[in-house]
């Protein structure tokens, strides 16, 4: 395999994560009455569809074909079918702790691929960039969490 290919592939499963993200924000965000969630929610869906266009950008760089939105892979899969789960509900509290715990595997994720140091510089900088605003996100979310039990 080639280095663009093995950055593409890793970039790939980071893009395909950030698909799900989005779309478990969406569900979130159509399924709580708090303003301010949906608010949040609406805000943190954008901002991984910001990622994913990001991502797709830099695979594109390398020549490489990026994933298309349908695809669903592993634990991210698992992470964000149990907050549609969750969402059948309709409890704000449970629809925070399935975010959250969708946003920590992500965040795992992000943290395996910045440990590996063989990527380009301006690929770590946008993992890490990405890493933080999702770290953010998870503290944000633990806050509006306390809010609502």
């Amino acid at each position: 395999m080639s280095y663009s290919e093995e950055i593409s592939e890793k970039l790939n499963e980071l893009l395909v994560k950030n698909y799900d993200a989005e779309k478990g924000y969406l569900n979130a965000m159509s399924n709580v009455d708090d303003k301010n969630l949906k608010i949040f929610f609406k805000r943190r869906a954008s901002e991984r569809s910001q990622f994913a266009k990001e991502l797709r950008t830099e695979i594109l760089r390398y020549g490489e074909v990026p994933e298309d939105s349908g695809t669903f892979k592993g634990t991210v899969h698992r992470n964000w079918m149990s907050l549609k789960s969750a969402l059948s509900s309709n409890n704000e509290e449970k629809i925070l702790e399935e975010a959250i715990r969708g946003e920590e595997a992500s965040l795992e994720e992000y943290d395996k691929l910045i440990k590996e140091n063989n990527l380009p510089p301006t690929i770590d900088e946008l993992i890490f960039r990405h890493r933080n605003s999702i770290q953010a996100a998870i503290n944000t979310e633990k806050v509006h969490e306390e809010l609502v039990s």
